[in-house]
């Protein structure tokens, strides 16, 4: 077993692209407004699922509940405009702007959020935790954390380092070469002597 710890997990939650992000919001709001607001629940269930915020939940219940009533409301009124009453319809035009102004604001307000806090917690392909090594780098070399001195193990035997032998002298080579040097020659005389009396 080596001595590193577990790895750290990666996000599991991935940033969409910019331009995929906005499609979606377009989409969104489109139907929203389209619908007259109907179909305002589309826009809440998406956020839901993204932040999975209890909030964001039973605002989506809230939206749904109102997207019943409006439905309700709309179909217990007469078809023709003229019988219908300026009262009803005044209740019903501020029904249904109040819940696409509701809808659309904060929709787009929490989502934009959500992914801007995503962003600046986890950059994109960048892991949640750094590991050790990616911390000193990214704290750079003018900060240095305290090390924790351990205690000695005693079942490791200190280890000293090799002693440099010292260098001979100068002096002492001269002296020795010299010395080679007039034995050598001495050989050599001593050979051309016994070859002379030969």
């Amino acid at each position: 077993m080596h001595g590193y710890g577990p790895m750290p997990q990666q996000p599991t939650t991935s940033r969409p692209s910019p331009a995929t992000l906005t499609t979606v919001r377009v989409i969104l709001v489109a139907l929203t407004v389209l619908s007259c607001g109907l179909l305002g629940w589309a826009a809440m269930l998406r956020l839901a699922i993204v932040t999975r915020r209890p909030r964001d939940w039973f605002l989506l219940v809230v939206v749904v509940a109102l997207n019943v009533g409006l439905f309700a409301f709309i179909m217990a009124t007469p078809d023709d405009p003229d019988q219908m009453s300026d009262a009803a319809a005044l209740f019903m035009m501020l029904w249904i702007l109040g819940l696409l102004a509701g809808v659309i604001t904060y929709y787009l307000y929490a989502e934009i959020r959500h992914y801007n806090a995503l962003g600046a917690q986890a950059p994109y392909g960048a892991p949640a935790h750094p590991l050790p090594y990616q911390q000193q780098h990214l704290a750079g070399p003018q900060q240095h954390q305290p090390q924790q001195h351990q205690p000695p193990n005693p079942y490791t035997a200190p280890v000293t380092p090799p002693t440099p032998k010292p260098a001979p002298r100068r002096l002492d080579q001269v002296r020795a070469e010299l010395d080679e040097l007039s034995d050598y020659l001495r050989q050599e005389n001593k050979d051309s002597r016994d070859g002379e009396g030969r």
